[in-house]
């Protein structure tokens, strides 16, 4: 049975300005959070939100600020050119290289998240697609993409093209020898694919290593990825940590 849950967009908002505080309120805390699971590796990492106005701006962490002290007044809010616009800091050149091009070529994204998480980084050194082996895992079944290529640090819009070609229409891709990409109709849509898809990296190197693990038939795998894998069940399932993290750090939305 599908969760019951409505989604994202049936939310209604008193204006865009009511709409851009909630989604940089998200955006904050799935840096808290992402700092919490250990997803920050010195600089790297980024997770935008689009501008509910601008729809070519998004924002984004300044570069160089711990995930764990980003509050809302520290997003930065970046145009199509890779200028500041709004907030101070600067960013990082990989950030706007990467979502700038997502962004572009995705109208129906409103965020994406990308960081150098241990296990999805080890993963993606495999060059290879997830598995069906666990429930949870069926969240990407046909719906990720491997970007097989790696080039050094993405620096040039042509590469965030080449990488947001890979992603496709799919919420989630592996960038080879690099680490996750993922997307949502909302900031805690991308931000929970990322949390799940990380941990689902961790779980097959897990089996992996302990034996020859048992797949999910493709039928059944196509039944849960309807199940848990939906844009509402996505959003859904990042509430409960919004609440826990905006309890114990509610300095986050300053």
């Amino acid at each position: 049975m599908s969760m019951p849950v409505a989604l994202p967009a049936t939310r209604t908002f008193d204006g865009p300005d009511h709409e851009r505080r909630y989604r940089k309120e998200r955006l904050a805390a799935a840096f808290r959070l992402f700092s919490g699971f250990g997803f920050d590796e010195g600089v790297a990492g980024h997770i935008t939100a689009r501008d509910p106005e601008r729809l070519d701006h998004f924002w984004v962490n300044p570069f160089g600020m711990h995930f764990g002290h980003i509050s809302v007044s520290d997003l930065v809010l970046v145009d199509d050119h890779g200028e500041v616009v709004e907030g101070t800091g600067p960013v990082n050149t990989a950030a706007f290289a990467i979502h700038s091009q997502v962004h572009a070529a995705r109208p129906d994204v409103v965020a994406a998240a990308h960081a150098h998480s241990v296990h999805g980084k080890a993963f993606s050194a495999l060059g290879r697609l997830l598995d069906p082996i666990t429930q949870d895992v069926c969240a990407f079944y046909e719906d990720h993409a491997l970007f097989d290529d790696y080039t050094g640090v993405v620096v040039d819009v042509e590469e965030g093209k080449r990488i947001a070609h890979a992603l496709g229409g799919h919420k989630a891709a592996i960038l080879r020898n690099h680490g996750l990409l993922t997307v949502g109709h909302s900031v805690e849509e991308a931000a929970w694919w990322f949390i799940t898809m990380e941990r689902s990296c961790q779980a097959q190197l897990l089996a992996s290593a302990a034996g020859t693990p048992v797949h999910i038939d493709a039928a059944m795998a196509r039944l849960t990825a309807t199940q848990v894998g939906s844009h509402g069940a996505g959003w859904f399932s990042f509430q409960p940590l919004f609440d826990r993290i905006v309890r114990e750090q509610p300095d986050l939305l300053e």
